[in-house]
């Protein structure tokens, strides 16, 4: 069959179509015609595979699904958060299972899917009962911790699980070896500082100190202190950085554990001239007499000098002797030498025999005693040298010679249960500060409610008011100082909190609700009747 359409070549019309390859040809020239051969193909996806876009992709030259790719890279992330967290390689695949069972295999992809996966390793870490701060890993997958924080909710809800109570004490070991394990400190004092640290964390539990507060500003506090008490030089502002903690929070719990200490310290001899400033100083005595109270039998009964519950063999040998030499900010060698000078005998105030039998010292007791102190004697002139050194120190406590204060012996060092702890004794009950502050919260409430009464009373009925009373009132005071005309204002104590219950007062509102403190929805309530609109 020949075409209408000219040949390119001699541009003659003899164009015939090939039986056998489908193309044009002409008849006079034999001349085989260049792109007549397209072929379109009808069908959708499930029709002939393309030449570049394989039937089912997405189109970029893959031969994987969009499901496959998916999950491809949400393991990609999961591995990387992981290593980011330090896990081993058995709890990656604890997490792995849990993100394959609360999605069902499905995985995902998006901002949200590195948080869940956060979650979920804080949730394994969590029921091994294994420390990992929220903080921490919120810092790790780059998400606000209020945000990871609701992200473990729902993971908990989903999977029904009961979180145990959080380790601290395991906090504590790993804070440990995160601040001091590339610093050149001896293995034995980082044992000791180990011991004294789960001692005190232990302390502030049962003082109601971790309740509702964040743990890790805790152990930062905790860390500091006893760094301080083995001389080894650390600033809270880098212990806070290190553990991604607010320096802030921090140095109120380092202040809040140090208040403590000065409570307890209130029962030694000398206690009333201990206070914040200088209880680091005084810190072997009074852990040492937590240390001794909490190894006390709860239900023994003490009479007169027992209540102190002291162990009279070290604080003889800690607290009598000539040679330790302390020297306070505050307070100097002659200031302080009344608390550790020996009276003479022939003295009215001094020791008699009446008291040593009320004391009732064995002679085993005071052969005890005697031997610790001649040990010491010996090694504090087998000190030489550098003990001479040490002590000509202007200023400073010298640990060094109290070296000997910390035994270790306690049940508080090690960890503990917390009913165990908050059966311990260690000479200090306080109320939690959180209950503490809600009871004067209300009663500054109750105070600002009786005063915008008495304002209220004093405007409605001013016979009433008594004209000698001094209210918070905004009062300007016009003053002549030369030619000049100067105004002074006097400080008033009336805010904005007073305004707002003298408004709900006169709306007839209950004091037992304004002292709750919950202003705007009694004013939606009461004043703007937003409830009725």
């Amino acid at each position: 069959m020949e075409s209408s359409r000219p040949c390119k070549s001699c541009r003659e019309r003899t164009l015939i179509t090939d039986d056998i390859t489908g193309c044009l040809v002409c008849s006079s020239c034999g001349i085989v015609q260049d792109f007549d051969n397209f072929q379109h193909h009808f069908g959708g996806i499930s029709g002939p595979t393309g030449t570049f876009v394989q039937a089912g992709t997405a189109g970029s030259g893959t031969v994987y699904s969009y499901k496959e790719t998916k999950i491809y890279k949400a393991k990609q992330t999961l591995e990387h958060l992981t290593k980011l967290l330090n896990f081993w390689p058995s709890k990656t695949d604890e997490v792995r299972i849990m993100v394959e069972t609360i999605t069902e295999g499905e995985y995902g992809q998006g901002d949200w899917f590195p948080v869940f996966i956060g979650a979920c390793a804080y949730v394994v870490m969590r029921t091994d009962s294994k420390s990992l701060p929220l903080i921490e890993v919120a810092d790790k997958v780059g998400c606000d911790v209020y945000e990871l924080g609701r992200m473990v909710n729902r993971v908990v809800q989903s999977l029904q699980l009961k979180l145990p109570e959080f380790d601290i004490v395991n906090l504590f070991e790993r804070a440990m070896q995160t601040c001091f394990g590339g610093v050149s400190v001896g293995e034995d004092k980082i044992e000791r500082m180990l011991k004294q640290g789960i001692f005190l964390v232990q302390c502030m539990v049962k003082w109601y100190l971790t309740s509702g507060r964040r743990p890790v500003p805790v152990v930062a506090a905790v860390l500091v202190f006893v760094a301080q008490l083995n001389e080894v030089d650390v600033r809270i502002e880098d212990v806070a950085m290190e553990l991604n903690v607010t320096v802030a929070t921090s140095k109120s719990r380092y202040k809040e554990l140090l208040e403590c200490l000065v409570k307890v310290a209130q029962v030694l001899p000398w206690g009333k001239d201990i206070t914040v400033k200088n209880i680091v100083k005084n810190a072997p005595f009074v852990i040492q007499y937590m240390e001794l109270k909490s190894m006390s039998n709860l239900g023994e009964k003490r009479k007169s000098l027992k209540h102190v519950g002291f162990d009279l063999d070290d604080l003889v040998g800690d607290c009598l002797k000539k040679k330790v030499e302390y020297s306070m900010d505050s307070y100097s060698m002659v200031n302080d030498s009344q608390y550790f000078e020996v009276q003479d005998k022939n003295s009215p105030s001094g020791w008699s025999v009446d008291d040593l039998e009320e004391l009732k010292i064995s002679p085993e007791c005071l052969r005890k005693i005697y031997s610790e102190l001649s040990n010491e004697v010996c090694n504090a002139q087998s000190m030489g040298e550098s003990s001479h050194n040490r002590r000509k120190r202007g200023r400073g406590f010298d640990l060094f010679d109290c070296r000997d204060w910390w035994k270790g012996k306690s049940d508080l060092s090690k960890k503990l249960f917390l009913k165990k702890i908050l059966e311990k004794d260690v000479g200090l009950n306080p109320m939690p500060p959180s209950f503490v502050n809600g009871c004067l919260t209300y009663q500054r409430r109750r105070e600002k409610i009786n005063a915008a009464k008495l304002r209220i009373d004093k405007i409605m009925c001013p016979s009433n008011a008594n004209s000698g009373d001094n209210y918070n009132l905004c009062i300007s005071k016009s003053i002549n100082v030369g030619k000049k005309r100067r105004r002074k204002r006097i400080k008033v104590d009336t805010d904005w909190e007073d305004f707002i219950i003298e408004t709900l007062l006169l709306h007839r509102v209950k004091e037992e609700e304004i002292e709750k403190g919950h202003y705007n929805t009694l004013l939606d309530l009461h004043v703007f009747n937003s409830g009725n609109m």
